[in-house]
């Protein structure tokens, strides 16, 4: 799987853990920056990543900045992404179980090292169930093309 990751100068240090999490697991990384501890403005690597998922150049994406708030605003902005703020570990992987997210974004100031690699790891390695939960993505994307999800036609699963 190729993971594109990104943070501002406040996920840095998070990042650099996360890279090596990636790689532990046997996925290709693609860093969109920022490559030290200088301050950046969030939207811009939240756009590259996001832009690579909705492109199709990466499968998943992790941002962090200072709480991961701005990232999730920014990234959420790109056509096809569905990007998650996660705190713990069910609820990364609640975000791809059931809403099939593609960005998980993460706090750099909030989370340690521990929990850090248990959100990555359960994140990385859930995917998508389906089922009752499909017919609600697709009223997440009918959405994103500006129609009304309640319009959205789908079978009861």
């Amino acid at each position: 799987m190729k993971v594109v990751v990104g943070s501002d100068h406040r996920g840095f240090e998070a990042k650099q853990q996360i890279k090596a999490i990636v790689a532990e697991l046997g996925h290709e990384c693609i860093d969109v920056g920022t490559n030290n501890n200088n301050p950046v403005d969030y939207p811009d690597p939240a756009y590259l990543a996001a832009t690579a998922i909705s492109q199709k150049q990466a499968d998943r994406a992790i941002l962090v900045c200072a709480t991961g708030i701005g990232m999730c605003i920014a990234a959420n902005k790109v056509h096809k992404v569905r990007a998650a703020l996660c705190h713990d570990e069910l609820s990364a992987q609640i975000s791809r179980d059931h809403n099939d997210a593609n960005v998980l974004c993460l706090s750099g100031d909030q989370v340690g090292e521990v929990l850090l690699r248990k959100m990555v790891e359960v994140w990385l390695n859930t995917e998508f169930s389906g089922g009752r939960h499909e017919r609600r993505v697709k009223k997440i994307k009918a959405i994103e093309e500006g129609k009304d999800p309640s319009e959205i036609k789908t079978a009861n699963v």
